[in-house]
């Protein structure tokens, strides 16, 4: 009998045990259920949350590295233009930061320096060697209230999502000659097919570029900012070569009388077979229905990169209505046509270098994106379509004809057509501004001194690139 109690007790105890165990178990797969979840809800919010903080830290890193660029002070030893770029630039990137949303609401700017704490927070460090040259913006964004969810069951109530990123606006030319050697060469693309001979305009004959190191020549001294002079047979951007007197030929050989003129562009060929410049579809140019590939290759943009030092050909066929082609490509592209084009504030103050302002540019009336309501009319734009790149040739010695039509690029110059917003004349004289100048240089003559390889605040030819997150 004591035996089978002995038994019955033990096996009552047994019974016990395991409904203890059992309990526990639960207790733990809930446990593990919540951690799962907390880890599975909460971490895809925090990545989602850290992703975001990174897009927002690179665009207003890259938005403020574009206003240095776009003041002309990255190629221009001007403190005047480094001092007064810098708060702006700072705003702006303040400002892009502030429009991207981090985990739910967008970043809040608190205005205040330092920014230790700030949920955004811009420097520019301008005593840095490369500030000059290659300055750089640094955006550091955070959130230190990101809502939790299951991490609550840990007395966790929010968690911190930070992220930076660093951009810089370049001078292309301080690459090449190092002992890395020679760097990438400019390449803008959307390129107009004039090419300029190498002759300063607001200072002939004297050259724009030294064609060996890529310079701006030091007599070029009044070129950035140059406008075109108005008035009846003022020097304006037009055709060099004119239909020819002798059925056949054209009058484009640069030779006895028929030297290069300043500002008095040879037409790039758009030939299908050797054309340098191939033309856009008409279907890619607003406006352009009927136009020729010539027109096609002014008023669209042809997203081919005409680099630095490369061999072009000019076209040097009777080409009777080049003019009238020219004016009415203009005034497509720079919208125009019923004079209301953009064009350049002139309000704001001198332009640089010798300004204490970059280049700022207005909305025309006939602006797509004013007559789709989403600018005003004279609204200030950081890019137009007005804005073009055009290269320069060198024909700084009669051997640089010898492979006549083929010339090589030296230079890019930077035009705003029609800058007071009017329409381009059907003569296809056409009233230009200044905007930036960049110089190729050979790549072996080390980095040109000063004046430097680029002068000015144009929106394409001073590059801006992200360098680190």
């Amino acid at each position: 009998m004591r035996r089978h109690r002995t038994k019955f007790r033990s096996g009552v105890r047994q019974n016990r045990e395991e409904g203890v165990i059992i309990t526990l178990v639960a207790m733990c797969m809930v446990g593990f259920i919540a951690a799962m979840a907390a880890f599975s809800i909460d971490a895809v919010s925090l990545y989602t949350a850290r992703s975001e903080a990174q897009l927002a830290a690179d665009a207003a890193a890259l938005a403020g590295a574009r206003v240095l660029a776009n003041s002309g002070m990255t190629s221009y030893s001007s403190a005047t233009l480094g001092a007064n770029a810098k708060p702006l630039a700072i705003a702006v990137a303040t400002q892009v930061a502030a429009n991207n949303p981090v985990g739910g609401r967008n970043l809040v700017p608190s205005g205040v320096s330092p920014c230790t704490g700030q949920e955004i927070c811009v420097t520019i460090d301008t005593a840095s060697s490369k500030f000059v040259a290659n300055p750089q913006v640094v955006v550091t964004v955070q959130r230190t209230d990101l809502p939790v969810f299951f991490s609550r069951i840990w007395g966790r109530t929010a968690f911190t999502v930070k992220a930076s990123a660093t951009a810089e606006a370049y001078n292309p030319s301080s690459l090449q000659g190092t002992a890395a050697g020679p760097g990438l060469p400019v390449a803008p693309m959307c390129v107009k097919p004039w090419l300029l001979p190498n002759i300063d305009p607001s200072n002939p004959p004297n050259p724009i570029f030294d064609p060996a190191s890529g310079a701006v020549a030091a007599t070029t001294t009044g070129l950035l900012g140059w406008v075109t002079p108005a008035g009846a047979g003022a020097t304006r951007l037009r055709t060099k070569c004119s239909p020819a007197s002798v059925p056949g030929t054209a009058d484009c050989l640069p030779v006895g009388s028929n030297l290069p003129v300043a500002w008095q562009y040879y037409p790039g060929t758009t030939d299908a077979a050797t054309g340098s410049f191939p033309a856009p579809s008409a279907s890619s140019c607003t406006g352009c229905s009927g136009f020729t590939p010539y027109q096609l290759s002014i008023a669209g943009c042809v997203q081919t990169p005409i680099s630095c030092n490369a061999q072009v050909n000019v076209d040097t066929s009777n080409y009777t209505t080049r003019d009238t082609e020219t004016g009415a490509a203009v005034n497509a592209l720079a919208h125009s046509t019923g004079g209301g084009g953009d064009s350049v504030d002139t309000t704001g103050g001198t332009t640089p270098p010798n300004g204490t302002t970059p280049f700022q540019f207005l909305a025309g009336a006939d602006n797509p994106l004013v007559l789709a309501g989403a600018l005003s009319d004279e609204a200030s734009v950081m890019v137009s379509d007005s804005l073009v790149t055009v290269p320069v040739i060198d024909n700084t010695t009669p051997a640089v004809w010898a492979n006549y039509p083929q010339v090589q690029i030296i230079g890019f110059v930077q035009l705003f057509l029609s800058p007071t917003g009017a329409q381009t004349n059907f003569n296809g004289h056409v009233h230009t501004q200044v905007i930036n100048l960049v110089g190729c240089g050979d790549g072996t003559g080390g980095v040109p001194a000063a004046p430097p390889a680029i002068l000015g605040n144009g929106a394409s030819l001073v590059a801006v690139r992200l360098i680190s997150q």
